[in-house]
């Protein structure tokens, strides 16, 4: 896919459903909603009475904990690394400015 062209993947969050505008290829764009989606279920059932926010923020520190083992274990450059966290970042930006509520 053209980097320069976004198209629109609807992905299922914890029981939401998110427009996410990416270009990057969908199947990659449902396989990182769906790995999400897996680790906010288990942080889920670790907490009691947690509300959604709670529960991403559980998921997103279990998340940022494999990231940062699995660096330590398979060394990458710098420059990969960099190039991936911006493009999740956009693709978290888009899910975040696409299910903000629209005011009248």
């Amino acid at each position: 896919m053209n980097d320069l062209s976004t198209e629109v993947v609807i992905v299922e969050i914890f029981g939401q459903r998110y427009p996410v505008r990416s270009s990057l290829d969908r199947a990659y764009v449902t396989k990182v909603a769906n790995y999400v989606d897996k680790k906010m279920h288990l942080a889920a059932d670790r907490t009691r009475g947690g509300d959604s926010v709670r529960v991403a923020v559980l998921a997103a520190l279990n998340i940022a904990d494999e990231h940062f083992r699995a660096d330590e274990s398979q060394p990458i450059s710098s420059d990969d690394v960099q190039q991936l966290t911006i493009e999740l970042e956009q693709l978290v930006d888009a899910a975040l400015a696409d299910a903000r509520p629209r005011q009248n």
